[in-house]
């Protein structure tokens, strides 16, 4: 039976103009930056009025306000269904179209070598596949790979390469892998569980956090498992075991922590060209607006990141004043520093060549959107670009417009993965869709 789920609907980009922002009373126009241009410092930390494609920021850890220079903000998004003819905002050149809708929840996605789409919906506790065979954009077929999962997240293909056998799904307290040959589009036979003792944890602002991603090393020597905290900034016994990526051997054994310190490791990638794991983080809440910075970076073995006592180097957190002083000098500083609250989770390299070559072999990462701010950030796909794998410390808005002109929100991206032509895929929570970017832009069919 066919599902629910609908298919290539193409839409034109749509970009409010002059009307005044209802959080500021500035004209909207008057609040963006010019594309191009490296924002730095202060004008780093701007909101969503100030995205738009090709806006480049760089933070670093000079620009860290002191803890509490503003008051901790409740401020969670409005939710809205789309606007009429609302479309997110791609760099010129770029097509964006929607690529399926009426999927429940969809979170992490990734495609499989013959080109399928799987796409974990997180709160039905399922794994989809979407077929676009002929390329079209237009799924043709969509299929329930797997169910009766327990808060799925994390998808991986293994071993790496054009022949997986099994797909691994990350639970929020398991690992499990399928039975897969290529073009499977359900299951050949039961789950194993492969890691049975993972943390799991809840849905609480501030932390529980339960999302769990799974990739491989290159080689296929290594899977790595990413354990968000429980809390927002405790260090008692609950915490034993979170707050980490662990490497673990594809069978389940061997078990390790890689990297420690990590508040909430959301999304993982593996670098196609230097073998590197990156994360996508979360960090802590209730420190003010500007603090404490999300932030992308490669992972270094045996590395520790500081929660929950330090932040983004030798700063102390309040909460834990004059604890353990002999870390801070072993607190790593991570590569790319976002605007805090942005709520950084999926995130993918691009190994394709249909984009322009400063995109190939660079990062992508989705921002789901801040509630723990004043005026909302995230809420959008950012580039990362890398100079022969190496990250410059800036990022660029590349997907934006999820926002209305009042400041609600018809749109949360959560994964990116790329197509076996090169298009990007971006999971879209709020929306319950999925968006593809396509380079040259397509003519609608």
């Amino acid at each position: 039976m066919r599902s629910r789920v609908s298919f290539g609907l193409v839409l034109v980009a749509a970009c409010s103009r002059g009307k005044s922002d209802p959080q500021s009373g500035t004209p909207a126009a008057a609040l963006v930056h010019p594309v191009g241009e490296l924002l730095t410092g202060e004008a780093a930390k701007g909101d969503w009025t100030t995205d738009a494609p090709g806006v480049r920021r760089k933070l670093t850890p000079a620009d860290l306000p002191a803890p509490y220079a503003t008051d901790s903000a409740d401020n969670g998004a409005k939710v809205v269904p789309r606007p009429e003819g609302a479309s997110p905002r791609v760099p010129d050149g770029f097509r964006v179209e929607l690529f399926a809708s009426g999927l429940t929840d969809p979170r992490m996605a990734r495609t499989a070598p013959n080109g399928d789409l799987f796409v974990v919906e997180s709160s039905a506790g399922r794994v989809r596949v979407l077929r676009d065979a002929d390329g079209d954009g237009k799924p043709e077929l969509v299929q329930v790979f797997a169910e009766s999962l327990k808060k799925p997240f994390g998808i991986a293909f293994y071993p790496p390469g054009k022949d997986p056998r099994w797909v691994y799904v990350a639970n929020t307290d398991s690992v499990v892998r399928f039975p897969y040959e290529g073009g499977d589009v359900k299951a050949r036979g039961p789950r194993e569980v492969v890691v049975d003792d993972i943390s799991g944890g809840g849905l609480l602002r501030g932390g529980g956090h339960w999302t769990r991603d799974v990739v491989f090393s290159l080689d296929g020597t290594k899977m790595f498992v990413s354990v968000g905290s429980h809390s927002n900034v405790s260090d008692d016994a609950a915490e034993e075991r979170r707050a980490r990526i662990f490497e673990i051997s594809p069978d389940g054994k061997n078990e390790h922590p890689f990297a420690t310190g990590i508040r909430n490791p959301v999304g993982l990638a593996v670098h196609p060209v230097t073998g590197d794991l990156w994360t996508s983080v979360n960090e802590r809440d209730e420190l003010g607006d500007h603090l404490v910075p999300d932030y992308i970076t490669r992972v270094r073995p045996g590395g520790f990141y500081g929660w929950p006592w330090f932040y983004i180097g030798d700063h102390q957190d309040p909460h834990h004043r004059g604890k353990h002083p002999e870390l801070a000098a072993k607190v790593l500083v991570p590569d790319i520093l976002l605007q805090s609250h942005s709520a950084s989770l999926g995130m993918t390299f691009y190994a394709g060549t249909r984009f322009p070559p400063k995109y190939r072999m660079s990062g992508f990462a989705a921002e789901h959107g801040s509630w723990n701010r004043a005026r909302r950030t995230g809420y959008k796909v950012i580039h990362i670009p890398l100079v022969s794998g190496v990250p410059t410390g800036e990022y660029v808005d590349f997907m934006t417009g999820f926002v209305t002109p009042a400041g609600d929100v018809w749109g949360r991206p959560v994964a990116v993965a790329e197509s076996r032509d090169g298009a990007l895929y971006v999971t879209d929570d709020a929306g319950e869709c999925v968006w593809r970017i396509t380079y040259p832009a397509r003519a609608t069919p």
